[in-house]
């Protein structure tokens, strides 16, 4: 998967279209991503120990892994993501816009 966990990326698809945040987590086997501040949803929760009153919390629900873009670090739009060997050997991900290297 080329969108990893901490990436800054953009969603271009959905009821969250043009939101900007962070990845929080990716889901594998789904092919999802849970993204900070897009696609919120209600959730209603019982009385707990940790929520003593229960009631209705808002949370990220996941995303399409091709409903979101990686944001390029140099230039700040969306980029697609490529793969190459670095100078010391290791396969690194690039943005194709820039040709910046992604941490």
């Amino acid at each position: 998967m080329k969108i990893k966990k901490g990436d800054l990326v953009k969603v271009i698809a959905g009821n969250s279209k043009g939101v900007q945040g962070k990845v929080l987590q990716i889901l594998v086997d789904a092919d999802r991503a849970i993204v900070e501040g897009a696609n919120i949803v209600k959730k209603h929760t019982k009385p707990s120990a940790a929520n003593p009153n229960g009631g209705i919390i808002e949370k990220e629900a996941a995303i399409n892994i091709s409903n979101i873009a990686l944001i390029d670090p140099k230039t700040g739009n969306t980029t697609r993501i490529g793969r190459k060997v670095n100078a010391d050997g290791k396969i690194v991900r690039y943005a194709k816009k820039s040709g910046e290297e992604i941490k």
